[in-house]
């Protein structure tokens, strides 16, 4: 699902997009770490999923100081979002992990559309830094998941 996130022209409604997305993505962390059959990837999805509650409350602190209203929680996305997940999780972990790429790379555009931006004031620019420094990590090791487990589905196959 392509976001467009990071696109709003105010900052307050660019930050609360960015804070909706977040709660979306602690929903699909709860729903994979429940899914998950591999205790690794489920310790490292806790950890993923801690900096997307830090990044709640970081958001939720800007918001506060532009005079907007910050969301509460999850908006309609969050069940397409852990949808895929769920979906996922009747394959089995490849396709959570699958589905939590998909969830990653939507943050990782939006993190990255909002931190280019010129108006952007220098202590939230700081904050939208770190916040996409934390998605690329996550969405790195996702992949490597993703680059290794494609490695042992095709041994398998071969192996029949």
């Amino acid at each position: 699902m392509a976001t467009m996130v990071g696109t709003q022209k105010e900052i307050g409604k660019l930050l609360n997009s960015l804070l909706e997305l977040d709660y979306d993505a602690v929903e699909a962390y709860k729903v994979a770490i429940e899914k998950l059959e591999d205790a690794n990837d489920k310790a490292q999805l806790r950890l993923f999923m801690g900096d997307h509650e830090r990044h709640v409350a970081d958001l939720r602190a800007l918001i506060a100081t532009t005079g907007e209203k910050a969301a509460e929680g999850a908006d309609l996305k969050a069940i397409l979002t852990k949808g895929k997940v769920v979906l996922g999780s009747i394959v089995g972990d490849r396709a959570i992990l699958m589905a939590m790429k998909s969830n990653e790379d939507d943050t990782n555009i939006a993190y990255e559309r909002a931190s280019k931006r010129d108006d952007i004031p220098p202590g939230v620019r700081q904050v939208l830094t770190r916040n996409l420094s934390d998605e690329r990590r996550h969405r790195a090791y996702i992949e490597q998941r993703l680059a290794v487990t494609k490695g042992q589905s095709d041994a398998a196959t071969h192996h029949r």
